[in-house]
């Protein structure tokens, strides 16, 4: 079993920054891929940013690209999700998922375990 816990959502204007952090107990992070999705209300869960067991390997949803940062420190068990230049688009309840069995998890179904969740509204 893998535990996450998600944190750094808020409340931001448009053009602002946010750090999201999604920390794991239970296992050593380093044994999965990553991947931050997210929901809006009425909508269905969506890809973000994903990331490799190693880190050496990424992939963004377009909408994001350029944008936002995924990274991981396995030492600390630890994913991050760097988000600059936000929208009210971008506006949604944030996840993190990991998977065991893909090189990088970019869809809803290849995720294993997933945290909480945790709420990114911007205004405009």
């Amino acid at each position: 079993q893998v535990q996450l816990v998600e944190s750094g959502g808020g409340l931001v204007q448009a053009g602002g920054s946010l750090r999201l952090s999604c920390a794991a107990s239970g296992r050593t992070l380093s044994r999965y891929s990553m991947g931050w999705f997210r929901q809006a209300p009425g909508k269905e869960r969506e890809f973000v940013a994903a990331i490799s067991r190693s880190g050496g390997r990424t992939s963004y949803a377009d909408s994001v690209k350029d944008r936002f940062t995924i990274s991981r420190d396995n030492a600390k068990n630890t994913v991050y999700l760097q988000m600059n230049s936000l929208k009210p688009e971008d506006t949604a309840v944030y996840y993190c998922a990991v998977s065991v069995g893909v090189l990088t998890v970019t869809t809803p179904r290849q995720a294993d375990y997933w945290g909480q969740g945790t709420q990114v509204t911007v205004s405009s």
